[in-house]
């Protein structure tokens, strides 16, 4: 039987035992509402396509989206705070970028070096997640309450 190895938002870690692969996101989805993460994310964060950015289930990684006092989209994730950044489409001779939508926060001296982006000595940051890319939308991702809002 699989199982998933799960750390808690207290660092308590758990294995959960899945009858088959087809209840694994079901499972993840379970434990991570309340803030359980199964695993590190890669250095510069996950990678999905632009059309998951309003879509994506963040319980699949343990994570908890609100918004801020300032009016800010932003995810909480292993007791950090990571803000949405919209950067919009560039199109000229010199540059061609393509719209992106990430969160992100602002790193600190105790992250490691090789998850900090950005000038060294300047302005650095770590990226839960990027947005970006004309890929389909990933069905298994979807959150199910904004599946059940783009039926409607």
């Amino acid at each position: 039987m699989p199982q998933l190895h799960l750390t808690g938002p207290l660092g308590t870690s758990i294995s959960v035992e899945v009858q088959d692969e087809r209840e694994i996101l079901t499972t993840l989805r379970k434990y991570g509402k309340s803030g359980w993460t199964s695993g590190d994310l890669p250095a510069g964060g996950l990678v999905l396509p632009l059309s998951m950015a309003d879509l994506f289930d963040w319980s699949l990684i343990g994570a908890r989206p609100y918004v801020n006092n300032d009016g800010e989209s932003c995810v909480l994730y292993k007791g950090q705070t990571y803000k949405r950044r919209e950067l919009e489409e560039v199109d000229t001779k010199k540059l061609k970028l393509p719209k992106i939508v990430k969160y992100s926060r602002g790193a600190r001296p105790t992250d490691l070096p090789h998850l900090k982006e950005g000038d060294e000595g300047g302005v650095q940051y770590i990226t839960l997640i990027t947005f970006r890319g004309g890929g389909k939308v990933v069905d298994a991702y979807v959150d199910p309450a904004a599946r059940t809002l783009q039926e409607k």
